[in-house]
C-alpha cells in the first residue's frame, strides 16, 4: 500500500513542533488527520497555556488553525479519564512516597501513544505521529528502537524509552531529521501560524512549577513537617513536607549551616529529608526496576553487558555495567561517579545512538 492511502493521526498540542510533523507527512503523500488530545482537568484554568504547553485549553485553538492552513480534518480527543489515572495519580503518590517522577514518560506511554493509538487504530489510521525530536530504527536483530533524533540540542528519546514494539511499529516521528531552526524555517515557509511560538517548558498540569501545593490540592493530603537530619540521624532543623525535595536539591532549604548543603534522601517511612555536603551526592550504583527493553530482547538473570546510561532528562551519559538481577530488576554500575541518583526517575540505556531500554530508579 503507497502513502497515499495510508492515513495517519498526528497528535497536534498547537506547537511548532507537531504542526510541522503533520505538513510534512502530508507532503509525503499521507491522508493526516489532526487531532488534540483534551486532558486537562479543569477547562477553566486558561493559564495553562500561557507559557505556550502543549496541554492547555487553547492549544486547540493553535493546532485548528493550522489544520485549516494545511487543510486536513482535525478532532479534539477526550483523554481526561486516561490523564488522571495515569499520569497525575502516579505523579500523586510518587511524590508523597518521596520519590521525584517524571510524567512525560508516563504520559507518552499511556496517553500519548497507547491510548492515541488505540482510537486512532479505531478509526481505520495506519500510524500516529507525534512532533517529537527522535527517530525510529529497525535494527538488525529485527527490533525496533528509538533513536537519537539529528540534532543533540533538542532530543527526546529519553522520555521514549518505555514504548512497546507494537507502539514503535505503528508510529511516525519525521520531526527527528530535523534541527529546531529548520523546523521553524519549514513552518514560515509553510504559512503556518505557529511558527515563532514559544516552547513549554514546565510539567503542563503544574504550570507555576509548586508541585507540593498541587499535590496537596488534588489530593486533599497536607503533608506535615518533619526533620532535616543528617545522615546518621542527627536533627538539622525542620522542613516543610516531603513532597518540596528532591536529591541533589540546595535551594529552599533555609538551613543556617554556614555553607551550601543538598538534599541527598528522601525517608517517607520516617519523614524525614536527609542532608548532606556535596561529596554525598555523587554515587556510582543504582537499582532499577518496571523494566522495559526495547532495542534488545532483554538481559538473563546474572547476565552483565555495557551500556551508556541516563539518569536525567539532560544527563549527557555516562558508561556503565548493567546486571539482571531478577525477573523485573537490573542493578547498574557506572565507571564513574554520577551526580544525583533520584528514585522515581528513570535510567535509559543506550548502544551506540539508540535505546536499549530502561526502567525506574528505586532507593538503594
Amino acid at each position: 500500500m503507497d502513502k497515499q492511502k495510508k492515513t495517519v493521526v498526528v497528535g497536534m498540542s498547537g506547537g511548532v513542533d507537531s504542526s510541522v510533523c503533520a505538513y510534512l507527512l502530508k507532503q509525503q503523500g499521507y491522508q493526516v488527520i489532526g487531532v488534540t488530545m483534551q486532558i486537562w482537568q479543569d477547562e477553566s484554568e486558561e493559564r495553562l497555556e500561557n507559557e505556550g504547553g502543549c496541554c492547555g485549553i487553547t492549544a486547540v485553538d493553535d493546532a485548528r488553525r493550522v489544520a485549516a492552513v494545511l487543510d486536513i480534518p482535525y478532532y479534539v480527543m477526550n483523554f481526561q479519564k486516561e490523564f488522571r489515572e495515569k499520569v497525575i495519580r502516579y505523579f500523586d503518590e510518587a511524590y508523597l512516597h518521596g520519590d521525584t517522577p517524571n510524567p512525560c514518560i508516563a504520559c507518552n506511554r499511556y496517553v500519548k501513544w497507547e491510548s492515541l493509538l488505540e482510537k486512532s487504530m479505531a478509526i481505520g489510521a495506519d500510524y500516529i505521529a507525534t512532533g517529537h525530536y527522535a527517530r525510529i530504527r529497525q535494527l538488525p536483530n529485527g527490533r525496533l528502537a528509538i533513536e537519537n533524533s539529528r540534532t543533540a540540542e533538542k532530543d527526546q528519546t529519553y522520555a521514549l524509552y518505555n514504548l512497546t514494539q507494537e507502539q514503535l511499529s505503528r508510529t511516525l516521528l519525521p520531526i527527528g531529521e530535523y534541527t529546531k531552526p529548520e523546523v521553524r524555517k519549514i513552518a514560515e515557509d509553510a504559512g503556518l501560524p505557529v511558527a515563532h511560538k514559544h516552547d513549554s517548558q514546565e510539567i503542563c498540569f503544574v504550570p507555576d512549577g509548586d508541585y507540593a501545593s498541587f499535590i496537596e490540592k488534588d489530593t486533599g493530603v497536607r503533608v506535615p513537617e518533619g526533620n532535616f537530619v543528617t545522615a546518621d540521624g542527627r536533627v538539622l532543623g525542620r522542613h516543610r513536607g516531603i513532597t518540596h525535595y528532591t536529591v541533589g536539591q540546595r535551594r529552599g532549604l533555609d538551613l543556617p549551616m554556614g555553607h551550601r548543603v543538598f538534599v541527598t534522601g528522601v525517608r517517607p517511612e520516617t519523614n524525614e529529608v536527609v542532608i548532606g555536603e556535596d561529596s554525598d551526592v555523587w554515587s556510582r550504583e543504582l537499582t532499577v526496576d518496571h523494566l522495559n527493553f526495547m532495542g534488545i530482547p532483554g538481559l538473563a538473570v546474572g547476565e552483565s553487558r555495557h551500556f551508556l546510561g541516563k539518569i536525567r532528562y539532560n544527563h549527557r551519559g555516562d558508561p556503565c555495567t548493567v546486571t539482571r538481577t531478577g525477573r523485573d530488576t537490573i542493578r547498574c554500575v557506572f565507571d564513574r561517579l554520577v551526580r544525583a541518583v533520584t528514585p522515581g526517575q528513570a535510567l535509559v540505556l543506550y548502544e551506540d545512538d539508540w535505546v536499549a531500554g530502561g526502567g525506574t530508579i528505586r532507593r538503594s
